[in-house]
C-alpha cells in the first residue's frame, strides 16, 4: 500500500529534511503514533469482547512507558482498563523493547561480536545507548538454546555433492554424489 503524496506533504510540513530520519525525527513520531493507535485498537477490541461476555469494563486513562526501538527510545502512552484485564499484544506488559530489537543483538553476537562491540555498533549506527548489562541479558536468554544446539548428536552420514566452477563435477558433465561418514 503506497502512501499518497498529499499525506506525505502533510507529514513533512515545515520539517527540516535533515531531521526526518534523525533521532526524535519524523520516523520516531510515526512509530509513537502508530504504536499508540494499535494499542488503543487492541483495548477497543478487548472492551468489546468483555461487553459481549456481559462484563462491565471501561477505559481508565494511560500509563507512560518508554520502549526501545531499533533507532531510539520512544515514550508511549499505554491505555488501561478499569478491571486491569487488558494485556496488550504489540508491547506486552513488562516488555521494554519493540519486537526485533533482541534478534538484532543476538544476530551480532552470533557473528562473533563482543558485548562492547555490539554496544558501540548500536550507538554508532542507530544512536541507541544499550548498556553492556542489557546486551548480556539478551544474549544470555538464548545461550541455553545455543549450547543445546552445539551439543546435539550428529548424524553418522551426510550426503555431499561436489561441483566445479562450471557447474559440473570434476569427472564429467553431471554432479557426482559423495557420502561423508564418521568412522
Amino acid at each position: 500500500m503506497a502512501i499518497s503524496k498529499k499525506v506525505l506533504d502533510e507529514l513533512l510540513g515545515d520539517r527540516d529534511p535533515n531531521d526526518v530520519f534523525s533521532k526524535d525525527g519524523l520516523l520516531d513520531d510515526l512509530k509513537k503514533a502508530l504504536a499508540e493507535r494499535i494499542l488503543n485498537s487492541e483495548l477497543d477490541e478487548h472492551l468489546e469482547n468483555e461487553h459481549g461476555s456481559g462484563r462491565t469494563n471501561r477505559r481508565n486513562g494511560t500509563s507512560p512507558k518508554t520502549v526501545q526501538t531499533e533507532s531510539s527510545k520512544v515514550p508511549l502512552d499505554i491505555p488501561r482498563d478499569r478491571a486491569g484485564t487488558f494485556d496488550p499484544q504489540l508491547i506486552a506488559k513488562y516488555q521494554r523493547r519493540f519486537p526485533g530489537f533482541d534478534e538484532k543483538i543476538v544476530s551480532m553476537y552470533a557473528r562473533g561480536m563482543t558485548v562492547r562491540e555490539i554496544q558501540g555498533h548500536l550507538e554508532d549506527i542507530y544512536g541507541v545507548d544499550a548498556s553492556p548489562a542489557l546486551i548480556s541479558r539478551i544474549t544470555d536468554t538464548v545461550m541455553d538454546a545455543v549450547k543445546e544446539w552445539q551439543a546435539r548428536p550428529l548424524d553418522a552420514c551426510y550426503p555431499l555433492i561436489f561441483f566445479d566452477a562450471n557447474g559440473r563435477s570434476s569427472r564429467g558433465s553431471s554432479p557426482r554424489p559423495v557420502s561423508a561418514c564418521r568412522s
